[in-house]
């Protein structure tokens, strides 16, 4: 997951965590790595490069509040335009509602085109929030 990190641009670290981000701190990395499959799932997307296995996508959906979820994604930069983001959150909408949620929700920044379509490809409805610095977006799961 560092590694992936490491290789994805500050533009796409930005749009990820809001924020430029390089480094993570101890709890920072428990938090990512403390994966139940029940309240925490995350996914990554493998490709094999130069004979090795690479993590160049992921994503997850934390339970914040009982049937309701937050997904996030981030997609290496080579990799973007892949499908990859599209795969991703085809499993973890099959997962979640599996799961007996009810909700899965998303905040995106207005910049990142990209991903709100994917969130659009999906069924996501735009959400009205006091803050206009994102694009808050609800799935609700039948």
């Amino acid at each position: 997951m560092l590694a992936a990190v490491g290789r994805a641009s500050a533009q796409s670290l930005q749009r990820r965590f809001f924020a430029v981000k390089r480094g993570f701190s101890e709890q920072e990395r428990a938090f990512f790595m403390d994966i139940d499959f029940r309240n925490h799932v995350a996914l990554v997307a493998l490709v094999e490069e130069a004979g090795r296995p690479a993590i160049v996508g992921g994503g997850r959906y934390v339970v914040f509040e009982p049937g309701r979820a937050e997904m996030a994604f981030v997609v290496v930069d080579a990799w973007q335009g892949h499908g990859i983001g599209s795969i991703l959150m085809r499993h973890l909408v099959k997962i979640a509602h599996s799961s007996g949620l009810q909700e899965l929700t998303a905040e995106v920044l207005p910049e990142n085109a990209a991903m709100l379509k994917v969130f659009e490809k999906f069924g996501f409805e735009s959400v009205w929030r006091s803050d206009p610095r994102t694009v808050h977006l609800a799935l609700k799961l039948s």
